[in-house]
């Protein structure tokens, strides 16, 4: 159970990732903890400074909580990212019904809140309390106007409330302003609270109506997100596309995750700022999504990744912010970080060459050509990614787990594997032999340099480890699934690097798998497609359910998962691993390759 603190500095503290909700509206994204405080907010999008930060130690947060003591729960309204907060109270049920308004604008968020008493009085208690900057920037010029509506500034952002006439503004510490409401509702009344932010001021007329807005929302969801029934599981399956909807912006780039700093490993402190759009991911998304159909996100994915190569060529980024400029530097913040963890924003991969993201934009094109959803900036992104190939495959890169630069054997499958994909979604195409020949050459040559002595996959011509990512390209269609050396690999990996239908990465050092890292949930579902692959049917569907149910309470993966502690590592939500669940759940559903 719950209490709210008569203090509100310290009454909402981090929680166990499992217990988060997710808001999005494509342009960026606020979590939602158990105790209706909205802890993770970044305005006016996703990589900018966030104005609720006590996620990773800092202030500011927006509470809608029910007064006394409460069992909390929510869920979503299925296909959308609309959630419904809900306590169970000592008198009643109360419920908050919450969203971005959807589609975003870059320049200006509308944050939804409903507040309902569902079947007995209730007594709720709202904290607004703002801050630009990760909490160096506190309300100013904050002023009520006579219909109730509060303005205020908030750093280079302009702050407009609606539907706390009622509340007070205390300055009560140095953390600046805090607007507080107590609301009192008898059974099966409701209340709006709708706060804007905008890089502009807002408009001379009045607020939007609550229930437009709304209703707006509410139609838009369900015109984004597919029935997908032709899943195995086909409520998470639309739920993952709407998490992938909501993370994707008018632009087309996707995060990787919508936050920073949540730690990968407890006590370890490992942990990076993924609130960019990292194109690998973003072509594992497009693929994931074409498996089901010529949905919009594929276009999405197929516009973004396409036009990065039409600026960058060869020189292509492993990510970009989602408007498509450089990632920034990594530095830290001031912040004491979520437990376990320290706060840093930016990223280094801002300076590594990732060879297999020109193999995975490849499959991102050949999965669009195969729906003929590829035009003519399409093909000829396509020609410069493998060009690029053609130039850089010899090269040491960060590879897949962005690690130190080696010959690693996956950025090289991979690359073969888009090759091969493009060239037999093309037939007939003008470069079509030369990148069956290109991929053909590839192939031959990592198969002489990093095949083990007992037949399977190794890392790296100077590395005879195991890696997860060894498992991809055959089922990418580089290699058929009675490959001696497809066999070996996953026969191999499954018997050192799996634990009860859990998977991880690679082995780091002598340490048991799960105190080096946790369970990795995209490699999960990577084994889940393997077996598919193999026509293994029961085994693929044993790692799709374990995998699956690894998520938080609101459906939500994260990118590892604790299987000593059952808890969710790492950012949140990590798009990757709901691009995997998809696509297993597609490929499960249309049932064994012939």
């Amino acid at each position: 159970m719950s209490t709210v603190e008569s203090s509100e500095h310290g009454a909402y503290p981090p929680q166990a990732l499992h217990d988060y909700a997710f808001l999005a509206d494509g342009e960026r994204g606020a979590l939602v903890g158990p105790r209706g405080e909205i802890c993770w907010l970044c305005a006016p999008r996703w990589a900018d400074d966030a104005v609720f930060s006590t996620l990773i130690g800092g202030p500011g947060l927006y509470a809608v909580t029910p007064r006394g003591r409460f069992v909390p729960g929510g869920y979503y309204e299925e296909g959308s990212l609309i959630w419904r907060s809900r306590w169970v109270t000592e008198t009643g049920i109360v419920e908050c019904r919450e969203a971005l308004a959807f589609p975003g604008a870059a320049g200006r968020l509308v944050l939804l809140r409903r507040v309902l008493a569902l079947d007995a009085p209730a007594r709720v208690r709202v904290v607004l309390h703002p801050l630009a900057g990760y909490g160096t920037e506190p309300v100013r010029d904050a002023q009520r106007d006579e219909t109730g509506v509060w303005t205020a500034r908030l750093g280079d952002l302009h702050l407009r409330w609606t539907g706390g006439g009622n509340a007070s503004l205390s300055e009560a510490d140095s953390l600046g302003a805090r607007f507080t409401l107590d609301l009192s509702l008898a059974a099966g009344e409701r209340h709006d609270l709708m706060l804007e932010l905008s890089e502009t001021p807002p408009h001379d007329d009045a607020p939007p109506a609550p229930s437009k807005a709304w209703s707006q929302t509410e139609g838009a969801w369900s015109a984004a997100v597919p029935a997908l029934d032709c899943t195995v599981a086909a409520g998470d399956s639309r739920q993952a596309y709407a998490v992938l909807r909501g993370m994707t912006s008018a632009a087309g780039g996707m995060v990787a995750a919508a936050t920073t700093s949540l730690p990968e490993r407890a006590e370890e402190g490992r942990n990076y700022d993924y609130r960019y759009a990292w194109i690998r991911d973003q072509c594992y998304a497009g693929q994931a999504v074409a498996a089901a159909g010529p949905h919009p996100l594929l276009d999405e994915a197929v516009r973004f990744v396409g036009a990065r190569l039409h600026e960058d060529g060869p020189k292509l980024r492993p990510a970009y912010t989602v408007s498509g400029g450089p990632v920034p530097d990594q530095r830290k913040l001031d912040l004491p970080g979520y437990p376990g963890g320290h706060d840093r924003i930016g990223n280094h991969v801002n300076r590594q060459f990732q060879l297999d993201a020109f193999g995975e934009a490849l499959l991102l094109f050949a999965a669009a050509a195969r729906h003929d959803r590829l035009d003519k900036d399409g093909r000829q992104a396509a020609d410069i990614a493998a060009a690029a190939i053609a130039r850089r495959w010899r090269e040491a890169d960060a590879g897949i787990w962005e690690l130190d630069a080696r010959v690693w054997t996956h950025s090289r499958l991979i690359c073969a594997a888009g090759l091969r994909g493009m060239a037999e979604a093309t037939p007939g195409g003008p470069r079509c032999r030369e990148w069956s020949d290109l991929a053909a050459t590839i192939l031959a040559d990592t198969a002489a340099n990093a095949v083990h002595p007992d037949g399977h996959w190794q890392r790296a011509p100077d590395d005879t480890g195991l890696d997860a990512a060894l498992l991809l390209p055959p089922v990418r269609g580089l290699l058929a699934a009675d490959d001696p050396r497809t066999r070996a690999t996953l026969r191999v990996y499954t018997d050192q690097l799996t634990r009860s239908h859990y998977a991880y990465r690679f082995r780091h050092d002598e340490r048991p798998l799960e105190e080096a890292e946790g369970a990795f949930l995209l490699c999960g579902f990577v084994m889940a497609l393997a077996e598919h692959h193999q026509g293994r049917e029961v085994e693929a569907y044993r790692w799709f359910e374990r995998n699956r149910h690894a998520c938080g309470a609101a459906g939500l993966y994260s990118e590892e998962y604790d299987i000593a502690q059952r808890q969710l590592r790492g950012n949140l939500p990590q798009a990757f691993v709901h691009a995997l669940m998809l696509e297993t759940a597609v490929g499960l559903g249309r049932g064994a390759p012939t």
